[in-house]
C-alpha cells in the first residue's frame, strides 16, 4: 500500500507545481512590455488581465492576453489528464494553474482576477459546462451591463450546471470537475471583493460607460 500511495502523492504534487508555474506566467505583463506599451500594472486598475490591457489602446494585445490566460489553465488541465488518464490529476493541475494566475510568484503574488482562466478551465474540463457558463456571462452582461457581476453570477452557476442531469451534454460532470468549478468560483468571489463593494454602493462602472475624471 505504501508503494502505491507514495508515487500517487508525488505525482499529484508534481502536477500541482507544474500547473501553478504554467498558470503564473503573466502574459498581460509580458505582452505589453514586449510591444512597448508600458507596464500594465501601472495603467488603469493595475490588473494584469485582458480588460486592463485593453486600456493601453491595443486591442490586439488584449485579445492575445485573453486567449493566453484562458489557454494556460486549459493546457494545464488537458496535459495532466492526458498524461495520467485521471480527472483528479486534471482538476488539480487546472486548479493550481488558476491559483498561479491569481497569485503569481513572479509578481509578488499579485495577479489577475481569473475570469478568462476560469472559462478556459471549464471548456477544457467539460465543454458544455464552459459554454453554459459563458452564455450566463453574456446574458447578465448584456442585460445589466456589469462585467464583474456577470463573472460573479457565471462562477456561481458553473458548479450548479455541472450537477444538472443532462446526459446528452455529458452532465452531471465527474466529481473532480464539480469540485474544480466550486473552488474557482470561491476564488473569483474573493478576488472580486472590491467590485462587490462597488456594486453594493452603486459605484461599479457599467460596460461601455465613460470613466469619470
Amino acid at each position: 500500500m505504501q508503494d502505491l500511495v507514495g508515487p500517487a502523492l508525488g505525482t499529484l504534487a508534481a502536477v500541482a507545481v507544474g500547473g501553478y508555474l504554467l498558470g503564473s506566467i503573466p502574459f498581460g505583463v509580458l505582452l505589453t512590455r514586449a510591444a512597448g506599451a508600458g507596464d500594465v500594472r501601472k495603467i488603469g486598475s493595475g490588473n494584469i488581465g485582458a480588460t486592463n490591457v485593453l486600456r493601453t489602446g491595443r486591442k490586439d494585445l488584449a485579445l492575445a492576453t485573453l486567449l493566453l490566460d484562458a489557454g494556460k489553465g486549459a493546457v494545464a488541465l488537458l496535459i495532466a489528464r492526458q498524461l495520467f488518464g485521471s480527472e483528479v490529476a486534471g482538476a488539480i493541475a487546472g486548479g493550481a494553474a488558476f491559483l498561479g494566475h491569481l497569485f503569481p510568484v513572479w509578481l509578488g503574488y499579485k495577479g489577475g482576477k481569473g475570469v478568462a482562466t476560469f472559462f478556459g478551465l471549464l471548456i477544457a474540463a467539460a465543454w458544455p459546462l464552459g459554454l453554459m457558463a459563458g452564455a450566463t456571462w453574456l446574458i447578465v452582461a448584456s442585460v445589466l451591463r456589469y462585467s464583474s457581476l456577470a463573472a460573479l453570477v457565471a462562477s456561481v452557476a458553473a458548479p450548479l450546471y455541472a450537477l444538472l442531469p443532462l446526459p446528452v451534454l455529458g452532465l452531471p460532470a465527474e466529481q473532480p470537475i464539480v469540485v474544480l468549478a466550486a473552488f474557482t468560483a470561491v476564488l473569483i468571489w474573493i478576488r472580486h471583493h472590491e467590485n462587490i463593494g462597488r456594486l453594493l454602493k452603486g459605484a461599479e462602472p457599467r460596460i461601455g460607460a465613460a470613466k469619470k475624471a
